[in-house]
């Protein structure tokens, strides 16, 4: 594994990890996959992930479980930022439609999904 290259931003960010459990059903994930792929993507997403101020997310993926990995400026609300992304375009139709594969109500927002992940461990620099 050779790793993953990070962008730099101007200014402090705070990074957010947030987890999710997909269903445990490979063709699922599969599928799953690939609407996460540059080639199958709704561009009216990733529109509106920036509009709401996100600088870069990130998704991992190990058998069934999710990590997301989401920075942003440092003055960044999460609260507010997530009320505006439910309202944007296709946003709706999208976490209906993601839904399937991650076993959640129909109805769930993004925030209403993922679960907050606690950081436990920093390595401090001195």
């Amino acid at each position: 594994m050779d790793g993953y290259v990070q962008k730099k931003f101007e200014g402090k960010t705070k990074r957010y990890v947030q987890t999710l459990d997909l269903r445990d059903d490979p063709d699922l994930i599969r599928e799953y996959r690939k609407w996460h792929s540059e080639a199958h993507h709704w561009r009216e997403i990733r529109v509106g992930i920036r509009t709401v101020g996100i600088l870069e997310m990130e998704i991992y993926l190990l058998g069934t479980r999710l990590v997301m990995v989401v920075d942003t400026p440092e003055d960044f609300d999460w609260t507010s930022a997530m009320q505006r992304l439910s309202t944007l375009p296709r946003q709706t139709e999208w976490e209906s439609f993601v839904a399937k594969f991650q076993g959640c109500d129909t109805h769930a927002t993004s925030d209403e999904k993922w679960q907050m992940m606690e950081r436990i461990f920093h390595l401090y620099t001195d």
